[in-house]
């Protein structure tokens, strides 16, 4: 029976990919889960493991540019590792022991512990911070290490118990698929003792691995030197490795690795404005009507949803409203094209002690006040607590972003890119202001638009905070549409 290797999807807009290096030759035999091929598209690159044991065909050769969907490879996974067919042959007596106590639990089978996906346009990770240390015995569903994207975090577990090989130590940034330890299962713990060998399981509880472990651990060190030169493939204690969180004291000054969010900031906003045209329009509003409307439903409210009426969803359905009416705002540039959106999914700055993140809340239009404020709660403990997936983070279409909450009074917020528009929300402050021929005070709030000038007029933009502005200091006009 064969097993097909095929170009998995990498997206919508991807319908080709480049079979860029074979990590097996044809007619080896592989083993489920081993890294079979590295792909390349215009936008990522991915590593594609075996979903079967038996002997690889390959179909395609490298370099080559195949569709998504095609047939790259086969495995013949009658065959055994020697590459002849197992069906209707018996093994031998001793062969058919000797694989039985090979697949016993504890028998020193080595497991690859890889960098895991962590979505389309990912292609790297850094090694945040090493839970164990190499040579612990790990139980299975022990927490081995956290790992950071330029969007998300995650914590990989382990999928076996056994004694654990560091590879790649803290810090370091890989590509996805990379293999940064070998767990040998069941050596070094009660686990490994076979049924058939108690006492000599026993005897040696947690010395060095298994040879054929050793073997496969010296293997995968050097493979990943090959892969990137500058890994280190040994992996001292975490507190001792240079390029650990806590920085390296100079003088009076201390170095520290930026990390994979910050960078990625850091390189987003550079691009941002070196790509579009931003420019910025200011506005205020008059916060006296949101905040006595919140005043006089908010027990109500609480009580009917669970969550409290806060500012967000006030200013998101305004956004939405305004949105509606001013669409070079909701649309992009796309090369020589504009791209016009006609959903509102609006993106929400969340600051985390790690950097800034923009989850977005899908259909805003079609949401009610109380399922804005839940999910906008929901990605902000998704963002601080290290669970937001690369999905949460896609496909807004505008960002709304509230500096006032740290006390700003007012700044230029940066474009989110692909996106035209930002709003940025500043503190609200008592001000005297005009009101019908007399001086009052009021609680005021600047409003700031920064906009994409290739594709927004500054007509267009001033009618926008002009209609923020209006559904803020209107609020029935929120509710009526209008």
């Amino acid at each position: 029976m064969a097993e097909e290797v095929k170009i998995p999807p990498f997206g919508e807009s991807i319908t080709t990919a480049n079979v860029s290096r074979w990590h097996v030759s044809d007619g080896d035999f592989v083993k489920k889960g081993d890294t079979l091929v590295s792909l390349e598209t215009d936008k990522v690159s991915q590593d594609l493991d075996a979903d079967a044991d038996g002997v690889i065909k390959i179909l395609v050769e490298e370099d080559e540019e195949v569709e998504v969907g095609a047939v790259i490879a086969e495995i013949d996974t009658t065959a055994n590792a020697s590459g002849s067919s197992s069906s209707g042959a018996e093994a031998a007596p001793s062969e058919a022991g000797g694989e039985a106590g090979s697949a016993e639990a504890g028998s020193g089978e080595v497991h690859d512990i890889k960098i895991p996906p962590f979505g389309e346009s990912i292609a790297t990770a850094s090694l945040a911070a090493w839970k164990v240390q190499s040579g612990d015995f790990v139980e299975k569903g022990d927490t081995l290490i956290s790992l950071e994207s330029d969007k998300v975090s995650q914590d990989l577990e382990a999928d076996y118990s056994g004694l654990i090989e560091i590879l790649v130590e803290e810090g370091e940034e890989v590509e996805i698929g990379t293999v940064i330890a070998r767990l040998t299962e069941g050596a070094g713990g009660s686990s490994a003792s076979a049924p058939s060998q108690p006492a000599k399981t026993e005897a040696q509880p947690a010395e060095a691995a298994p040879e054929k472990a050793k073997t496969a651990l010296a293997s995968a060190a050097a493979e990943t030197a090959r892969i990137k030169p500058s890994l280190s493939t040994s992996a001292p204690p975490s507190n001792s490795s240079p390029a650990s969180s806590a920085g390296v004291q100079e003088g009076r000054s201390t170095r520290k690795k930026m990390s994979m969010l910050r960078r990625k900031i850091a390189q987003h906003l550079v691009n941002a404005q070196q790509t579009a045209a931003i420019l910025s329009t200011f506005n205020e509003v008059d916060m006296s009507a949101i905040m006595k409307l919140r005043k006089e439903v908010q027990e109500e409210f609480v009580s009917k949803h669970g969550v409290k009426l806060g500012f967000m969803s006030l200013f998101t359905k305004a956004v939405v409203h305004a949105l509606k009416e001013t669409p070079g705002i909701r649309s992009f540039i796309d090369g020589n094209e504009i791209i016009e959106n006609d959903f509102y999914d609006i993106g929400v700055a969340v600051g985390t002690d790690k950097g800034l993140v923009v989850p977005v809340i899908r259909d805003c239009d079609q949401k009610s006040f109380a399922d804005i404020e839940k999910a906008i709660a929901e990605a902000a403990g998704k963002a601080k607590d290290g669970t937001m997936q690369i999905e949460d983070l896609q496909g807004g279409v505008f960002t709304i972003s509230n500096g006032g909450v740290y006390g700003s009074l007012l700044s230029t917020p940066i474009l989110n890119p692909p996106q035209s528009g930002i709003l940025g929300m500043h503190t609200i402050q008592q001000r005297p202001v005009a009101v019908d021929g007399k001086v009052e005070i009021r609680p005021m709030m600047y409003l700031a638009l920064s906009y994409d000038h290739r594709i927004v007029d500054g007509k267009e933009a001033v009618t926008f905070l002009i209609s923020i502005k209006n559904s803020l200091e209107n609020p029935a006009r929120l509710l009526l549409e209008c």
